[in-house]
């Protein structure tokens, strides 16, 4: 089991966007296609960080779900067009993570 946990900042003023974009397209998309999403989050002091959370059986899950979701015609005409308007993609961080053995989240 690993998880990863991607950091993202949002442009001035596109979090609530990034948000809605997130719950509403983002994620159901990828749930539909097998993710499983942990939980989502912003910052409490920092209003342009935007955190989730994705959990994968094994290293192979990961890369079979990686190439449905964003190989798709969906993702590829739908989703990444607009993401350049509300991220600063540069600034990302994507910290892989394996849970210790008493780890809650399993």
């Amino acid at each position: 089991m690993l998880f990863e946990l991607r950091q993202y900042r949002c442009k001035p003023g596109q979090r609530e966007r990034w948000v809605a974009f997130m719950e509403e397209k983002i994620i159901p998309f990828q749930v539909a296609q097998g993710m499983v999403v942990v939980g989502s989050f912003v910052g409490e002091q920092e209003d342009d960080l935007y955190v989730w959370i994705r959990r994968f059986d094994s290293e192979e899950e990961r890369q079979r779900l990686y190439r449905a979701v964003y190989e798709s015609d969906y993702w590829k005409n739908e989703i990444a067009p607009l993401v350049p308007d509300m991220l600063d993609r540069e600034r990302t961080v994507v910290t892989r993570l394996n849970p210790t053995p008493k780890s809650v989240i399993r």
